[in-house]
């Protein structure tokens, strides 16, 4: 199985592989859970090569205690990844080697997607993330790059990200993992203590409600039914819900026929976040 810790080496090697070939990447932050290795087997299945980045991003923490407690376990990682295909190949650099010693993000432009929900509650947040996915997607060159429908609205950021600066990937969306109780599978979920990671199918059964009141009834009476939900839950602290539009992310206080909406959520369980999403319509 190939690790490589150096761009450079990575990149020699990828241009050593003869034509014809395809790559498929997934770029992760480790700590992979089954909704990571779907998107492996997604790609394993289109593309002649696979290629998997483990790298916690510093650019893209707001939070350094965030940060510092972002579960870490390399070694597990790699052996999922053998036990799905060692033919898989990792990428997993150092902060100096992407960043060259200078561990900045460069500011975007995503034509107002990175102003909502996430974007309000994590300042610079997505130009972190803009700025590893390109650097990343410079280094690797994939034909198709993988992401989970979770975090919809980095998915969006991507999308627009390969659009506004024309780089050649085809960027695939792929459907929420979830645990038995229906909690979308997170690396955070690791921090949870088991109870916590129990009653924590409590978000997406409000999300489903969430749904299905949607269905006859007023935005303002969906955003009031999920705030009562929570406010009998006290261990959880609601820090957002929003229904937006799901191509452009705006909120709406109104139903447009012709137009599909997603509820996003983002909830404090002990200090450790979690977000979701679900579609409305």
């Amino acid at each position: 199985m190939l690790i490589f810790n150096r761009q450079a080496a990575l990149s020699a090697h990828l241009e050593s592989i003869p034509e014809p070939k395809t790559v498929g990447f997934v770029p992760t932050m480790g700590a992979l859970h089954a909704g990571h290795i779907s998107l492996l087997s997604e790609s394993l299945k289109h593309n002649t090569l696979t290629v998997i980045s483990i790298f916690v991003n510093p650019t893209q923490f707001n939070n350094a205690d965030d940060l510092a407690k972002y579960p870490r376990t390399f070694e597990s990682d790699i052996e999922k990844i053998r036990s799905l295909d060692p033919g898989i190949i990792v990428f997993a650099p150092t902060v100096d080697d992407i960043y060259d010693g200078n561990t900045v993000s460069t500011p975007f432009d995503f034509d107002g997607l990175e102003h909502q929900m996430e974007g309000k509650f994590r300042p610079g947040h997505f130009d972190g993330v803009g700025t590893i996915v390109k650097r990343l997607f410079e280094i690797v060159r994939p034909k198709n790059a993988y992401f989970g429908e979770k975090d919809f609205q980095q998915l969006q950021i991507v999308r627009k990200l390969v659009s506004k600066y024309r780089i050649p990937v085809n960027v695939v969306g792929c459907p929420i993992h979830r645990e038995k109780n229906g909690l979308a599978m997170s690396s955070r979920n690791e921090r949870l203590s088991p109870g916590e990671r129990d009653e924590a199918g409590f978000i997406y059964q409000t999300l489903k409600q969430a749904k299905t009141t949607f269905a006859n009834q007023s935005i303002e009476n969906v955003k009031a039914e999920v705030g009562e939900a929570f406010s009998k839950h006290p261990g959880f602290e609601l820090e957002y819900f929003e229904i937006a539009d799901e191509s452009t992310l705006e909120t709406i206080t109104e139903k447009t026929p012709g137009k599909t909406y997603r509820a996003f959520i983002a909830v404090f369980v002990n200090k450790i976040r979690l977000i979701d999403t679900i579609v409305l319509n």
